[in-house]
């Protein structure tokens, strides 16, 4: 979708330019030309459901660790914690 400005009636044309670059930040346009700047191999359907199944284990980990007190809101899992569960596989 292209973005079209029109200069108002004394506008300057720093204020045309101000208005301008606005529109481009909330559309979204800068942030997808960037994504797709460079190609990306997609992930397969085992990859995907891996990656799924790794987060949902790390977040029931995280909750564990939130009711025991080992660890606080808004804080990362320690590493240790994270490759102990590599070792044991569960990861």
């Amino acid at each position: 979708m292209p973005i079209k400005i029109k200069k108002k009636d004394k506008e300057s044309t720093a204020a045309l330019l101000r208005r301008f670059t606005r529109l481009v930040q909330k559309s979204g346009v800068l942030i997808e030309a960037r994504k797709n700047q460079f190609y990306r191999k997609r992930k397969s359907r085992r990859q995907l459901r891996e990656g799924a199944r790794r987060r949902e284990i790390i977040l029931k980990e995280r909750e564990v660790l939130l009711k025991a007190g080992l660890v606080e809101e808004g804080q990362p899992i320690p590493k240790e914690r994270i490759r102990r569960m590599q070792q044991e596989g569960k990861l």
